[in-house]
């Protein structure tokens, strides 16, 4: 019988500015436990509001059962639950969207377990794709809970409904394992994948082997040509001057270029991209020190 091959997840995508990005798709277990995670801490937020939301109304003296249905106590009763319910719906709908529309593009959960969402494709992970694959969630999750748990408040055959909602759960659940990319279907649908993320600080992360000390010197930027980019940025033009490849050097040193209006000599592409490197790192690293981050060129 013949061996089963290891699932590779390596991939590469082509960023905007022509260059290849590796990266590695998070294993399915690393993604379930961080959906484990982030339900965990939904539930608990969850509770931890409405016990508040309890004692408020115990420390105003308003006791649930004995409210007159017309009375001032009445009202804060009903405005007490509309905030209650508020709050449900955005620990229920707005957790993953808050977190994963962040710079780290990743919940709790998956900042525990060290993996991020990531586009697909060519472009920038944007809004839509994050909403996108979080309204698929709710289909593929929270509405198969709702339906089995509104069968069984109703007095309804929870039996079916327990097997619908069983069976319901099992096809999104399941469907990860029937794609080399261990896609759910809202990644399908929004054009992401989950990957293993890259967890390490910018002076540890942005340090090309000592560059020549007088690339420093061959071009000056100002502030505005250096504040185009981020650190997103600077960590692939990192990556670019340590394998120094020729064509890559050419393609990225023309894509800054066009960028900040800012031309190079022929066959100076290398220094060029270096005093760039540096002068950014520069800027970006200072911009840290007051408590100022860029993530990516997009960031304002």
């Amino acid at each position: 019988m013949a061996r089963r091959q290891p699932r590779n997840r390596n991939r590469t995508v082509i960023t905007p500015e022509g260059v290849a990005l590796p990266l590695v798709l998070a294993s399915r277990g690393s993604r379930a436990a961080a959906l484990f995670i982030d339900l965990i801490l939904i539930v608990t937020a969850m509770t931890v509001t409405t016990l508040t939301l309890i004692w408020i109304a115990g420390g105003v003296g308003i006791k649930i059962g004995e409210v007159d249905a017309d009375g001032p106590k009445s009202r804060a009763v009903q405005a007490l639950a509309i905030v209650w319910i508020i709050a449900m719906f955005l620990f229920r709908n707005a957790w993953f969207l808050f977190f994963e529309l962040g710079p780290r593009g990743a919940t709790p959960g998956k900042r525990v377990t060290g993996i991020r969402i990531a586009a697909r494709g060519t472009e920038r992970l944007t809004t839509e794709a994050v909403i996108a694959r979080n309204i698929v969630r709710d289909i593929e999750l929270f509405m198969p809970i709702v339906f089995i748990s509104s069968a069984i408040a109703s007095g309804s055959d929870t039996d079916v409904a327990g097997w619908a909602g069983a069976i319901w759960c099992a096809i999104f659940l399941l469907f990860p394992f029937f794609n080399r990319d261990s896609l759910r279907c809202g990644d399908v649908i929004a054009g992401t994948w989950v990957v293993e993320a890259q967890n390490r600080k910018l002076g540890q992360a942005l340090s090309v082997s000592a560059p020549a000390a007088a690339a420093d010197q061959a071009f000056t930027f100002t502030s505005a040509e250096l504040a185009v980019y981020g650190e997103y940025e600077l960590q692939t033009l990192e990556r670019v001057l340590r394998e120094d490849k020729g064509s890559a050097l050419d393609d990225v040193a023309d894509a800054i270029s066009r960028k900040i209006g800012r031309p190079y000599p022929y066959r100076a592409e290398r220094v060029f991209l270096e005093s760039y490197y540096i002068q950014l790192r520069a800027q970006l690293e200072q911009g840290l020190r007051l408590g100022r981050r860029k993530a990516d060129k997009y960031a304002a």
